[in-house]
């Protein structure tokens, strides 16, 4: 019996994709590997069809690590209209409510603002791949279908009001994980009691990668063109750049490599580690990612193969 051939090559890294409006996050996911011909890609959590921006892919090796671009806090430029409801929250939906809004003012939507910081539950739209027995929200509230959803803790670090020009207005965002933007202005709308709706988002950041590590598609095509795609590729490390660094060699590397907790010097007295494999004098191999036990041994939790 011959074996069944892999598809697409073996490739390990990262990429700050530049998300494009009208591409859902997966269709994205899907133009970038088949540009790249890679066997194994995977994206750090999902951004609306509207929206652009950061949104990481990792190839291969990288994908060990990618639960932790889905653990971290994000940052977004929110575009929104007031008067306007809509069933999803954003300008891809169907309007539920026109009303007027002249009498709203700057001081009116601050005020709006106050209940949206910090630490707050947040119920999700049913417009959302959130599953119910199996089911993304989504395809029921396409039926016309709605369940009831339970509150979220969610963090917002940052809502400012950075532009209000009746009715449009702009906010800068920085939230945790599982923070919908489309809920939040929602919500503000309801809070007025006029309704409101996302006209346009961008996430400029996950973690610590931001818009100056963005590559577009067209970006991609012209290298595919030019034979210099891989060259766009981030390392694996760069998931975990500001981790501490443990620094091995020797058996003390062996070690790690073979899943063996192990103990070093200057180790932080909790948390995540990255560790490194120190060759010869300069070079520096990264072996992957490892935590402190609570006797201070470091132990190795995902790997490289």
């Amino acid at each position: 019996m011959t074996k069944r051939r892999r598809r697409g090559q073996d490739i390990d890294g990262v990429l700050v994709l530049d998300k494009p409006s009208g591409l859902t996050s997966n269709e994205s996911l899907q133009r970038v590997k088949r540009l790249f011909d890679a066997r194994k890609v995977g994206h750090t959590g999902s951004l609306d069809t509207l929206a652009t921006g950061v949104l990481p892919l990792c190839f291969g090796e990288a994908t060990k690590f990618s639960r932790f671009l889905l653990n971290a806090d994000k940052s977004y430029h929110v575009h929104s209209i007031l008067g306007i409801a809509t069933n999803t929250g954003d300008a891809d939906g169907e309007v539920v409510q026109r009303s007027e809004t002249s009498h709203i003012q700057h001081e009116e939507l601050e005020n709006a603002l106050v209940g949206f910081r910090g630490s707050f539950d947040q119920i999700p739209p049913m417009f959302s791949a959130i599953k119910r027995n199996g089911q993304p929200l989504y395809k029921l509230a396409r039926k016309g279908v709605e369940v009831p959803r339970q509150a979220r803790p969610v963090t917002v670090n940052k809502n400012t009001l950075t532009h209000f020009e009746n009715p449009h207005f702009q906010l800068d965002i920085q939230c945790s994980k599982g923070t919908y933007i489309r809920t939040i202005v929602d919500d503000i709308g309801r809070k007025l009691g006029v309704g409101a709706h996302v006209t346009a988002l961008r996430r400029r950041s996950v973690g610590t990668f931001d818009e100056t590590k963005l590559v577009s598609i067209e970006e991609l095509e012209s290298a595919k063109e030019q034979g210099t795609l891989k060259s766009l590729l981030l390392p694996i490390s760069s998931v975990v750049e500001e981790w501490p660094a443990i620094f091995v060699a020797g058996p003390t590397a062996y070690n790690v490599r073979h899943g063996q907790p192990i103990r070093v010097r200057q180790t932080p007295a909790e948390g995540w580690v990255k560790l490194c494999e120190t060759v010869g004098d300069s070079r520096v191999r990264f072996l992957g990612i490892g935590e402190v036990l609570d006797d201070g041994r470091v132990a190795p939790r995902r790997l490289l193969a």
